[in-house]
């Protein structure tokens, strides 16, 4: 569970990321998006366009509690099929969403034919997310929120989606992270002392990265607390304690 009692999980979506044809940039910005508001990420998952695999994993997260941020493949094109999942993941129709339609006739006028139209049939009691950019709109059924792959569009929606439906669970400046580098240690000999910290402060997250310094000086591990912030800097003071007391050093 994140800090507010809350998970949240994204899907990222499309076989453009599984081949390589692109790189995926929603994951960092989503971090992000949700740190500002005091959130955090709990899980996410890459997906290809495989209608029985999105069908699955759709019909996994609409059983939980989750909040799911799901990014791509809501277009009209004949790899697009989030929208069509969604709806067999919840054994509904897809509809013509009458707000979402009128949004798109009014941006496009002769334009807004029938294959722009499809764009906005949505499973059944879905409610639309507004897209600043083209006006075609994602989506929003049983915490799970549908926008397209473009960033430009994809992430002011987002915003949009928590700025509206999750305000009550924003806690902006509550999270922290901090991090050192321990020079010349080696994990294991650092397991003790972490699990000492872990067990003090339990709604924290220890995070261990071992590798090999970047001075050429042997081994360093880069250490990690994230959490609430009062109890962040605590736990930090009590680290750099214990590491002085069993003669490390750190940056």
């Amino acid at each position: 569970m994140g800090l507010t009692g809350v998970r949240i999980g994204a899907l990222i979506i499309g076989d453009e990321l599984l081949t390589g044809r692109r790189q995926d940039q929603h994951l960092p910005a989503l971090i992000e998006i949700l740190a500002k508001r005091g959130l955090e990420l709990a899980w996410v998952r890459i997906l290809g366009d495989d209608p029985a695999l999105l069908t699955q994993t759709l019909q996994q997260t609409f059983a939980t509690d989750d909040i799911v941020l799901s990014f791509g493949g809501i277009g009209a094109t004949p790899d697009d099929r989030t929208r069509q999942c969604c709806a067999k993941a919840l054994a509904v129709p897809l509809q013509r969403h009458i707000d979402a339609q009128q949004a798109m006739q009014h941006h496009f006028g002769d334009r807004a034919d029938e294959q722009r139209l499809r764009m906005v049939d949505f499973p059944q009691g879905a409610a639309m997310i507004p897209n600043p950019v083209n006006k075609v709109a994602g989506f929003s059924i049983k915490d799970h929120h549908f926008v397209p792959g473009f960033p430009s569009m994809a992430w002011p929606m987002i915003e949009w989606v928590m700025d509206t439906y999750y305000v009550h669970i924003q806690q902006p400046g509550h999270v922290e992270q901090r991090t050192m580098r321990v020079i010349g240690a080696r994990e294991g000999d650092l397991i003790p002392l972490l699990e000492r910290l872990q067990g003090a402060y339990p709604q924290l997250r220890i995070s261990c990265l071992p590798s090999a310094s970047a001075q050429g000086c042997g081994f360093e591990v880069e250490l990690g607390v994230s959490g609430p912030n009062p109890l962040v800097a605590q736990a930090f003071a009590q680290l750099t304690d214990m590491l002085a007391e069993n003669g490390y050093n750190w940056e």
